[in-house]
C-alpha cells in the first residue's frame, strides 16, 4: 500500500508541475509570441517599415494593424 501511495504522490506532483509550466507559458510567453506574429503579418501586408506596430485591442484578443500611407487597417486574432 505504501508503494501505491508514493506513486500517487509522484503523479500529483507531476500533474501540478505540468500545470505550472503551462500557466507560465500562457501568462508570460504566449502574449509576446502572439504580438510578434501580429507584427510579422502587418509587415507582410503593409510592406517593410510601412506600418505602425500592431496594438492590442481593448478586449485583449485582437491586434490592430495600421498601414502608413493607405487606409488598409486589419484586425488580427
Amino acid at each position: 500500500m505504501k508503494e501505491a501511495t508514493g506513486e500517487l504522490n509522484m503523479t500529483v506532483i507531476t500533474v501540478v508541475a505540468i500545470a505550472a509550466v503551462a500557466a507560465f507559458f500562457y501568462a508570460f510567453v504566449w502574449p509576446s509570441i502572439k504580438a510578434s506574429v501580429a507584427n510579422n503579418q502587418c509587415e507582410a501586408e503593409c510592406g517593410e517599415g510601412n506600418f505602425e506596430k500592431a496594438t492590442r485591442d481593448t478586449d485583449w484578443e485582437e491586434y490592430i494593424c495600421t498601414c502608413n500611407g493607405n487606409d488598409r487597417n486589419a484586425t488580427r486574432n
